[in-house]
């Protein structure tokens, strides 16, 4: 699959696979935003065109436990029709001493994935299952 991709900033890093078989590709961080002091926001200097029908994920790295930082909406998405840049929102333990990310470090990664277009049809029962409406731990610890 092609997807068309922008820079806009001369040091944005175009993502790629690290190895066979990886499902994100890395984004790489050209630019820091402080100004709100729970949260760094991490530029990534690139547009992307997702193609209708499919989205754009983005999750933090592996390493993020590192910095002392959480991705704010736990997983971004990116939807078909956006041509913003892509940027991650973390937010910050202020007491920790762990480093932030810095400009050129790997920040998150993205995975373009394929979606259903859903309709709901509303009904008065569901089906009936195993697990029933057994929710949170409902399969033990």
């Amino acid at each position: 699959m092609k997807i068309k991709i922008k820079r806009l900033h001369r040091e944005a890093v175009i993502p790629k696979y690290a190895k066979p078989g990886d499902a994100g590709m890395d984004l790489t961080a050209v630019r820091i935003d402080f100004s709100d002091l729970d949260n760094l926001t991490y530029h990534t200097g690139l547009a992307i065109e997702i193609p209708e029908g499919y989205v754009g994920l983005l999750f933090p790295r592996s390493s993020v436990y590192k910095t002392g930082q959480q991705l704010t909406n736990s997983v971004g998405v990116i939807d078909s029709g956006y041509r913003g840049e892509i940027m991650l929102k973390y937010t910050r333990d202020l007491e920790s001493e762990k480093m932030a990310y810095r400009p050129g470090d790997r920040v998150g990664q993205i995975i373009i994935m394929p979606y259903p277009e859903v309709q709901f049809t509303e009904v008065k029962n569901l089906s009936k299952t195993e697990r029933s409406e057994n929710g949170f731990g409902s399969t033990g610890i």
